[in-house]
């Protein structure tokens, strides 16, 4: 059995027996202020749970989807000369695909998140980008 192999094997089993011990040994004291909302003491007026705009979600998981695919760039970079050409198109159609997807929810608007804020600095109606110059 080779030292990856054993490895493997060996840390699934590991990790079951730990949360097993875990489940087993553990003090369980189930209460119902467990799953209630803490506020400084007090018991919750109102829900604590106040929605938030769904872009930050796209961001998210925009985040999310680049972090994977640089976590899946990098068994092709450790073996680019055994894979050949064929790695080289595979990973090209890959970022070819996430760089269109990207492309469309820029071209769709969806990445775009509204200010609640009056003024913008990049409004194109101030003061700061536009110089007079007289002669």
């Amino acid at each position: 059995m080779t030292s990856t192999t054993f490895f493997l094997v060996f840390i699934p089993i590991l990790a079951v027996i730990l949360l097993a011990v875990n489940l087993i040994l553990a003090p369980h004291t189930p209460y119902e202020e467990k799953g209630s909302a803490f506020e400084c003491g007090f018991h919750s007026f109102q829900q604590t749970r106040t929605p938030f705009n769904i872009s930050f979600f796209i961001f998210a998981l925009l985040f999310l989807l680049f972090d994977l695919e640089i976590l899946l760039v990098y068994p092709y970079v450790v073996s680019a000369y055994t894979n050949g050409s064929y790695g080289l198109i595979i990973m090209l159609i890959f970022f070819v695909m996430l760089t269109l997807g990207f492309v469309f929810e820029l071209g769709k608007g969806a990445l775009k998140i509204d200010s609640r804020q009056n003024e913008s600095l990049f409004n194109k109606g101030n003061n700061y980008y536009h110089f007079n110059i007289k002669k």
